[in-house]
């Protein structure tokens, strides 16, 4: 968590040198907040001492499946990919081998010890083994002190991809992240779409085609108006309407 404040910080400050400001924060929409924050806090829950190694393992699995929903429905804010492929890689490294393996090299590098992590380690963590695999996915990348942190290319991804949207977004580059229409509930409209969105790509369609006259097959049949035609003048005869005889 302290990496992830300080990625934070150093983009901010990346971003206010580049002439950004935070004032853009204002207008983001991001969907599904609270399922990031339910992903957060299950990863909080996995890493408690009091929950055993298989339920534990569960819960990690989980929350990291909620946080790249989160990131996929957010896909149009800038680096979400990144972010959806360090997540994905953690979550494959994590199930394949029932917990992240730990390098002991990296942990030397990071100046901590490997007490906690002999083994079964915990629910999370546990020290790199013969019968591992997918190791260099794993956190086999140690940050020296004063950070003091291990970590895999999934967290590099994923720190960057975060370190880009804030950077992005403080500069106004972050575009407009609006879901589309809902497939399955058409009528559904999301509290960020405007009241004039239609619901459907078929309504759209619909609303933006020009009236055409002829009507639709199988539609009733349209009345259609007798036209007036101007009448014909009548064939003029001789003058005073009589034949001459004699």
């Amino acid at each position: 968590m302290v990496l992830v404040l300080i990625v934070i910080g150093l983009a901010v400050i990346v971003g206010f040198i580049a002439g950004g400001s935070l004032r853009p924060f204002e207008r983001l929409n991001v969907h599904w907040w609270g399922v990031a924050l339910a992903g957060l806090a299950l990863q909080g829950i996995s890493l408690s001492s009091g929950i055993d190694r298989s339920a534990g393992l569960a819960v990690l699995v989980g929350s990291y499946g909620l946080l790249v929903a989160f990131a996929a429905v957010n896909h149009r804010l800038p680096a979400s990919w990144l972010v959806m492929a360090g997540l994905i890689l953690n979550i494959l490294v994590i199930g394949v081998n029932g917990g992240m393996p730990v390098s002991a090299s990296a942990l030397r590098t990071a100046g901590a010890g490997a007490e906690g992590l002999l083994g079964a380690g915990t629910a999370k963590h546990h020290l790199m083994g013969p019968g591992d695999s997918f190791t260099p996915l794993g956190d086999v990348i140690g940050i020296p002190a004063p950070v003091g942190a291990v970590i895999s290319i999934g967290d590099v991804l994923l720190y960057g991809g975060v370190a880009i949207l804030v950077v992005m977004i403080m500069l106004g580059r972050s575009g407009e992240n609006r879901r589309p229409p809902a497939r399955l509930f058409q009528g559904y409209r999301g509290k960020h779409l405007p009241a004039d969105r239609p619901f459907s790509r078929l309504e759209a369609d619909a609303a933006a085609a020009p009236a055409t006259p002829f009507p639709l097959p199988g539609g009733p049949p349209e009345r259609t108006q007798a036209r007036s035609l101007p009448r014909a003048a009548p064939a003029a005869g001789p003058v005073g309407g009589a034949t001459s005889g004699t």
